[in-house]
């Protein structure tokens, strides 16, 4: 950290790293004369152009172009972009290959999640969230729970992300999805060599939620924390779920709850979602902000008479009746039992709901490969025309992601419009920021601890910026600036400086 002079005599802080997350993005606070918050924006100042120079392209190469908007969450974009592909030749894939994908996607959220609450969320709670920055990272997470759980962490990694590329190709950026199912199926000795693995992935997910057990709720400060007023915001939810209500990350009715828990609407994301989802944009940010289109957009505020709602783990549990799998709905029942009951408002119990989804996800990959018909070679149902249009719609790691595609009649892109689960929460996130500055930063007094927990209004929501702005690849010199009330500024957080 060093300190040099800023505008109107003021002292600049240089914070270099700063923070956990993916892309690019600032925060703008705003004091008054008392040294308060006034306003904060969150700001995503980066931009790709995935819908522009995907215009052109064969229908059918873009499962294996999307995967490409980034590398943190490519199997979600390669099954969202194959079941929109699937719609736009009007094939239905196979029951087979149905579940080949589903079980690749549930291996990708044991990957992501694990990564999100072990190396980006893990340092806020078992380090501590105002611990030197120096060890508040994952070598302070490892110095913390010892080598041998950090072990534990790369081997479930890796045998997750090798679930991926026997399914779907490549660990990274797969590339096993066609028009109505996949490309090549899986052997028996592939089935055992999975079913070994996601055997031994339950049990991680068991021991994980255990390590949230003793080292978050056993510590009443971290709890405080969770439930206190900084993090809540009253918002509506949207997740997938399926006949009986239940989570389901591959494919299911799109449900979403008012801040009560009632269910305000249900529809086929095929069909329907441009009945229910709206865009707006705003000149200080590249990234859009959906909203719900039956109630409208009333900025950037909470409650029932607002078109804002949230995705990812809490927003998914907050809009289902549970899991099917048992480990995962005993965990649920737990969450909502310990928080009070349903919907949970605070937003830092995302990090409770995402390590119960990798115990549902772990779970889950091991029923669809004792599945007797997961070695069948019956995987693809060839197209036979062109519809010209198609929507494929999943739950990413971190939420409702969203492809709508439309061809020519030989199935060449015209447009396209892809709306991320980090784009669905935009409003989210700049409502959690702007509520934990204000609750924060009071009186001019600003310390790397406080603004730490600033960050953790987004990090909860584990955005992904290159999925959701799809810029080009570059650094993320993520930075914090506080104005005073002349809108000089007073203090500026970088990454790089």
């Amino acid at each position: 950290m060093s300190e040099k002079t800023a505008e109107g005599n003021k002292k600049e802080i240089v914070i270099s790293p700063v923070t956990r997350l993916e892309g690019h993005a600032k925060i703008d606070i705003f004091l008054n004369d008392e040294g308060n918050v006034e306003d904060a924006y969150f700001q995503v100042v980066e931009l790709k152009g995935f819908e522009r120079f995907c215009q052109g392209r064969p229908a059918e190469e873009m499962p294996r172009i999307v995967p490409r908007i980034c590398g943190v969450c490519p199997n979600p974009h390669h099954m969202a972009s194959g079941k929109a592909v699937d719609m736009v030749f009007g094939v239905e894939p196979t029951e087979t290959a149905k579940k080949l994908r589903e079980m690749s996607l549930n291996a990708h959220y044991v990957h992501s999640h694990i990564a999100h609450f072990y190396a980006l969320a893990g340092p806020d709670f078992i380090v501590g969230p105002t611990a030197d920055p120096s060890e508040r990272n994952i070598v302070g997470v490892i110095n913390k729970v010892g080598l041998e759980v950090g072990g534990q962490v790369i081997k479930a990694r890796a045998d997750a992300q090798k679930i991926q590329e026997i399914i779907s190709g490549r660990a990274t950026h797969p590339i096993n999805n066609l028009p109505g199912g996949i490309a090549k199926p899986i052997t028996s000795e592939q089935q055992k060599e999975i079913e070994e693995m996601s055997k031994g992935l339950v049990e991680f997910g068991k021991f994980t939620l255990q390590i949230f057990e003793d080292v978050v709720l056993k510590n009443k400060d971290y709890v405080d924390i969770i439930t206190g007023d900084i993090y809540q915001h009253k918002t509506y939810y949207m997740g997938t779920v399926d006949k009986n209500n239940k989570v389901n990350f591959y494919d299911g009715d799109v449900r979403v709850v008012d801040p009560d828990g009632k269910e305000f609407a249900k529809f086929d994301a095929s069909k329907e979602y441009l009945d229910h989802i709206a865009e707006h944009v705003e000149p200080w940010s590249y990234l859009k902000f959906p909203f719900l289109k039956n109630i409208g957009w009333k900025g950037l505020v909470d409650g029932k008479d607002s078109g804002v709602y949230r995705v990812a783990p809490l927003a998914r549990l907050n809009a289902s009746d549970g899991f099917s799998t048992p480990v995962a709905q005993e965990a649920y029942e737990k969450m909502y039992e310990v928080l009070g009951g349903k919907p949970v408002h605070a937003t830092l119990a995302m990090h409770w709901a995402r390590v119960i989804e990798l115990m549902y996800a772990a779970e889950r990959t091991l029923e669809l490969i004792q599945d007797p018909e997961i070695t069948s070679n019956d995987v693809r149902n060839i197209p036979t025309d062109v519809v010209g249009e198609g929507v494929g719609q999943v739950e990413a790691p971190r939420g409702t992601l969203f492809h709508h595609y439309w061809t020519d009649e030989e199935g060449i892109m015209k447009k396209l419009n892809i709306i991320v689960a980090t784009g669905n929460n935009n409003a989210g996130i700049c409502m959690s920021v702007k509520r934990a500055a204000e609750k924060l930063i009071k009186n001019f007094k600003v310390d790397q601890g406080i603004l730490n927990m600033v960050e953790m209004a987004f990090r909860a929501y584990d955005p992904c910026f290159a999925c959701a702005t799809h810029t080009l690849p570059g650094h993320m010199p993520l930075e914090v600036k506080i104005y005073d009330s002349n809108h000089n500024l007073y203090q500026r957080f970088s990454r790089f400086d």
